[in-house]
Parts: C-alpha cells; sequence; structure tokens
C-alpha cells in the first residue's frame, strides 16, 4: 500500500512539473505527501500512542479512586445516619406514647405511634439518600411523577389506613373488647390497632391478623362493649316431671349464685316442647368478666340439684326390636 502511494505522490509531482512553476510543484507535492501520511493507519496510531501519555493514565486513575473513595465514605456516612437516625425515631415515637397513653383511647396511641415512627423513619432515610449524592429535588420530582402509579399499587393498603383512621374515630370496638367478626368468624381479643391491621387474641391464644379495610368494611359483633351480659341457658326435663318443682330448684340454684346480678331480675319458663322434652329457660344478669365462669358453674350446680332431687334429664334414645320368624 506504502508503494501505491508513493508512485501515487510521483504522478501528481510529474504532473504539476509539466504544468506549473518549481515553486507551485514543491507545494502541491508537499501538501499531496501531507495527505498520504494522515491517510496511513500506522502513523495515525503511532501518533496517538505518542500522545497517550502516562501522566494522563495517572490522572485519570487519581479521579476514579478520588470518586470511588468520596462515594464509598458518603455510603459509610449514609448508614450510620439510617442506624442512628431509626432508633432516635424509634426513641421519639415512643416518648408520644408515653405522654399519650393516659390522655388518649389506647387503640389512638398505637396508631399514632406507628404512624410517628414510620413518618420519621421516612425522613431518616430522605436525608440519608441526599447524603449519598442524589439530588432532593429529584427525590421530589420521582416521587411526585410516581405518585399515581403507587397510589395504584398500594390502593389496598391506603384503604388499611383509612380504615384504621375510621376505627379509631368511630371506635366500634376498642383495644381489650372481644369481638365477632360476622363475615369469616374471626373472634377474639383484640390486642393492638396499627396503621395496617387489627390483631385479636383467640380463646386458645391464636393471634388472628385483620386488615382494618376489611374489618371496618363488615358487620361485627362486640361482645364485651358493655359492662353486663345475660346468660341464657336450656335445660331439658322429662315430660312426667314437676314444673313448679323444677323451677323452685332452678330458681334455688341461681339465687345462690353470688355474682348474679338480682337486681336486674331472674326468668326460668317453659321455652318449649320438644320432642323428648320439655326445654326450660333459664335467663339473669351476670358481671361481663364473669359470664363464662358463672355460666361453667351454673350448669354444673344444676346437674347435682337434679341428681339429689331425683329430676332426669331425657336424651335420645334407640330401641331395637328383632322379630324372629317361625
Amino acid at each position: 500500500m506504502m508503494q501505491g502511494m508513493k508512485l501515487f505522490v510521483q504522478a501528481v509531482t510529474a504532473a504539476t512539473e509539466a504544468t506549473g512553476s518549481a515553486t507551485e510543484t514543491a507545494t502541491v507535492s508537499t501538501s499531496v505527501e501531507q495527505i498520504v501520511e494522515n491517510l496511513n493507519p500506522e502513523n495515525s496510531f503511532l501518533n496517538n500512542v505518542k500522545n497517550f501519555s502516562l501522566d494522563k493514565i495517572l490522572n485519570y486513575g487519581d479521579k476514579v479512586a478520588t470518586g470511588l473513595l468520596e462515594f464509598a465514605g458518603n455510603l459509610i456516612i449514609a448508614g450510620i445516619m439510617v442506624m442512628i437516625g431509626f432508633k432516635i425515631a424509634k426513641k421519639i415515637a415512643k416518648t408520644v406514647e408515653r405522654v399519650l397513653e393516659n390522655r388518649m383511647d389506647q387503640g389512638v396511641v398505637r396508631f399514632l405511634y406507628s404512624f410517628t415512627n414510620m413518618g420519621l423513619k421516612a425522613l431518616v432515610l430522605f436525608w440519608a439518600v441526599t447524603k449519598i449524592g442524589v439530588a432532593g429535588s429529584t427525590i421530589v420530582a420521582l416521587l411526585g411523577s410516581a405518585a399515581l402509579t403507587i397510589g395504584m399499587a398500594l390502593q389496598g393498603s391506603m384503604s388499611n389506613i383509612a380504615g384504621g383512621v375510621l376505627i379509631l374515630m368511630l371506635k366500634p370496638f376498642q383495644i381489650g373488647d372481644y369481638i365477632i367478626e360476622d363475615n369469616s368468624k374471626n373472634e377474639g381479643t383484640v390486642q393492638d390497632i396499627d396503621l395496617f391491621y387489627t390483631r385479636l387474641q383467640t380463646m386458645d391464644n391464636k393471634t388472628v391478623v385483620i386488615p382494618n379495610g376489611v374489618i371496618s368494611n363488615c358487620s361485627l359483633t362486640n361482645v364485651t362493649r358493655q359492662e353486663i351480659r345475660r346468660i341464657d341457658l336450656i335445660v331439658g326435663i322429662d315430660y312426667a316431671e314437676n314444673i313448679d318443682l323444677v323451677k323452685s330448684v332452678l330458681t334455688d340454684v341461681i339465687m345462690n349464685q353470688t355474682e348474679c346480678l338480682k337486681d336486674k331480675g331472674i326468668q326460668i319458663y317453659v321455652s318449649d316442647f320438644a320432642a323428648s322434652c320439655i326445654e326450660m329457660g333459664i335467663r339473669f344478669w351476670v358481671p361481663m368478666e364473669d359470664y363464662w365462669p358463672v355460666r361453667w358453674a351454673v350448669l354444673e350446680k344444676i346437674k347435682k340439684r337434679f341428681d339429689q332431687e331425683g329430676i332426669s334429664i331425657p336424651y335420645n334414645q334407640l330401641d331395637v326390636r328383632i322379630q324372629r320368624e317361625g
């Protein structure tokens, strides 16, 4: 290729000598040689290698190393800020809870604790991200542009937050109440009401977690909202028994129960004529916290008194007769 370039230069020089002066010939020859030299890839590569000196490599390496060290330092500082900030946020939320626990409903206090804790942690994360080098205005712009998407993705969570606010405002139940959620038949004592969920503790010590959005939009029964509760019992007796005697025995059992609120009245009556027994109804009132112990105790005492008085409690029986042919 180099030989072809030299021949091209000689041809151009000869043509110029034939048509022009010696000065023009020298100028054209020099220009053509420069053009050919610039077109030569080997010469271009050598010139680039000469220009790319070791100093430039070292300067570039220093800039990269400095940038990496600065980023690593900011990242470590941001991590320390997050750890310390989260601890401070939790302490502030605990302080808010401690100040308000004797002034407001416990459910409201727990809700405010969760809201304060999460809000302060979000501010700490925002501060840490800006420390790494991300501009605060950039974060705000990204959050603003993604607000619709986040809202669509978190619409269930938002409904849970709104449900929690409704529960705290309308107070269909409070922490410590025993409730029955009618849709799924979940029941238990309310242990906690936070931003997203309500937690129940069942009688056998299991924890039931219900989203606030669900529990605020369904019917429920608050068993312990009132201070007193009525006990309703049905006791079956044989059709041959003396109803007056049975009423006297049942009245005596209830009157001797110390937890019974006698000023609320006691009702003992014939409830129904069943297929195999007369159903006797019993109604009386007790304090809410004594409902189950009194119910169990009264049933036991009725059975023992019936045994003493010879009053029978019928139960279903099946008579089988076998007939032999012949």
